[in-house]
């Protein structure tokens, strides 16, 4: 009736449906993953590191001789010195940057190094102490540090060493991670900047381990993987798989494989929120491209043997949704109602579209 047809019209104008090729496998497989090391490298950070603001920091003044400024009174035995030193309780580097020193006044000390802030006060000291011998130490290095938080790790501050640190180093200061690492994901921040990827990546990938820097954040989220089939394959079932990813022909056969009886090998559809620098390049003149997250039918066809070893190549993403259709792939009308009456979930959960291998 005409009424169907115009239904079956606004479904298909909501969907970008590709079919799948060598070129569209091939063009998914160089769509660029998210990376630690490209997108922030591998520079080992300064030795030597520097005090910051938020830092607590002790001075300790040693004099040459009794009854200084820092040093106790003379004693009769003239064998005794005395108490020639004095702690000034540990103190936090103020926003301006500096400390204040009894007789030294304010003292900058941020983006020095210990022993330059040292001999600063010890000038400052000059001729008011006896021959002044000076020892800064940073208690707490909260300006040299990394925040660890998430639900896979106990959230804490982890002060860096100066021989610089990795990423798992971090991490296992900070108790190590606390869910399955195959559905755990490293989300670093640094900046402006947020890279998330597979926790088997920086596992597996050592360049990925890389060198972090003070302020960065670490989130450790457990994201577990997992695909929808429904259609001929039997009940629908969401099925769990690895961060480290899964191909098409994978997923059909944990999804208990094609019915014989039922499934028609022709009409293996698969659905998918991508973003739109990705179907740009895959349908350039898309009217669906005025959207950040674009839904995408790519539809299979296992009875040609190029589709077998298409299928094999073609990578499953995190919340994909697999029909097999029971009868003749003519009947698109109905898959794509299909799909609009189950992917709702899928589409609240399009924003937290997660990149895997």
């Amino acid at each position: 009736s005409g009424a169907d047809i115009a239904t079956a019209e606004g479904l298909f104008a909501r969907y970008e449906i590709i079919d799948v090729t060598p070129a569209i496998v091939e063009s998914l497989r160089t769509r660029p993953l998210d990376s630690l090391l490209v997108t922030f490298g591998d520079n080992r950070p300064a030795l030597e590191p520097v005090i910051g603001v938020g830092d607590y920091v002790a001075v300790q003044v040693w004099e040459a001789g009794a009854g200084g400024l820092f040093s106790g009174p003379l004693v009769s035995d003239r064998f005794s010195a005395g108490s020639k030193s004095a702690l000034i309780p540990e103190q936090v580097v103020g926003p301006d940057g500096g400390i204040t020193v009894p007789y030294a006044g304010r003292i900058k000390v941020v983006g020095r190094r210990t022993q330059d802030v040292q001999a600063l006060i010890e000038a400052e000291l000059a001729g008011k102490a006896i021959q002044p011998q000076v020892l800064v130490a940073v208690t707490k290095p909260v300006s040299q540090s990394v925040t660890v938080t998430g639900e896979a790790a106990t959230g804490m501050r982890v002060p860096l060493s100066g021989r610089g640190d990795r990423l798992l180093d971090v991490i296992a200061q900070a108790g190590g991670v606390r869910t399955p690492v195959a559905e755990t994901f490293v989300r670093l921040s640094r900046g402006n900047r947020t890279v998330t990827v597979p926790m088997t990546t920086v596992v597996a990938n050592p360049r990925e381990n890389i060198f972090v820097r003070p302020n960065d954040t670490l989130t450790l989220v457990r994201d577990p993987q997992t695909f929808l089939s429904v259609g001929a394959l039997g009940n629908t079932t969401e099925v769990p798989f690895g961060a480290d990813g899964l191909t098409l022909s994978q997923a059909l056969a944990r999804a208990a494989g094609l019915r014989e009886a039922q499934a028609d090998p022709a009409g293996v559809f698969l659905f998918r929120y991508e973003p739109a620098a990705v179907v740009r390049r895959l349908r350039p003149n898309s009217p669906l491209l005025a959207s950040p997250q674009v839904p995408v039918v790519y539809r299979v066809n296992l009875r040609d043997p190029q589709g077998l070893f298409l299928s094999q190549s073609f990578r499953m993403r995190n919340r994909d949704l697999v029909y097999v259709s029971s009868s003749p792939f003519a009947e698109l009308a109905k898959v794509l109602g299909v799909f609009s009456t189950v992917t709702a979930p899928v589409s609240a959960g399009a924003s937290l579209y997660t990149v895997t291998r």
